[in-house]
């Protein structure tokens, strides 16, 4: 039997998720969280064979979880299931050492084939995708970089992110010109945009 958490905030669709991977004979979804912060504890608590997490939750994103659940627990393998399916996250998911990574509108049977494969240690890609991905850039930006830019998507102000990061002001507004000049944007705005069709922003 192949022990599954199940990481993934919207109700509905994890309800789907379980009652659809409880129709097989081999799989078992011992745990369901929908924060991020939740999915280290719990799987050290329950110890799944596979870890079946959204990129996009509450707390710290998917793929930082990811990463994190690869340290504590190795022997839990990864499936990335999720709605955001441009090339620069697959990169971003590649790079955290994830097992597999699927889309959430593939065919509802590919899941359970794709949680048989990643258990018995093959790596699952959409294949779409990964062509997509063949063809896509890493990020320009830096760490800190990506880190303001994130908080500029949100709306906050350059003093906001300089309080938050505790930089200056001033060191934010050269941060955002350089991100900009970087990813050859018009504006702030259109850098955001830029970064987020990428994938170098959650």
């Amino acid at each position: 039997m192949i022990r599954v958490l199940l990481a993934e905030d919207m109700h509905m669709v994890r309800g789907a998720l379980v009652a659809l991977l409880g129709l097989e004979h081999d799989i078992d979804v011992v745990c369901e969280v929908e924060n991020g912060d939740d999915i280290v504890p719990t799987a050290l608590r329950h110890r799944p064979d596979v870890a079946i997490i959204d990129i996009d939750l509450p707390g710290i994103d998917g793929l930082t979880a990811a990463v994190r659940l690869r340290e504590q627990l190795p022997g839990c393998r990864v499936l990335i299931l999720t709605s955001m399916g441009r090339p620069g996250t697959l990169l971003r998911a590649i790079s955290a050492q994830v097992n597999g990574y699927i889309l959430k509108d593939a065919p509802p049977d590919e899941l359970a084939s794709a949680v048989r494969r990643v258990a018995a240690g093959q790596r699952v890609v959409d294949p779409q995708l990964a062509l997509a991905a063949w063809g896509g850039q890493e990020s320009p930006l830096t760490e800190r970089e990506t880190e303001v830019l994130r908080l500029a998507a949100k709306g906050a102000e350059p003093s906001e992110i300089a309080a938050e990061l505790h930089l200056s002001t001033g060191t934010v507004r050269n941060y955002l010109t350089t991100i900009t000049t970087k990813l050859n944007a018009r504006n702030r705005v259109d850098a955001v945009l830029i970064a987020q069709e990428s994938g170098w922003l959650l």
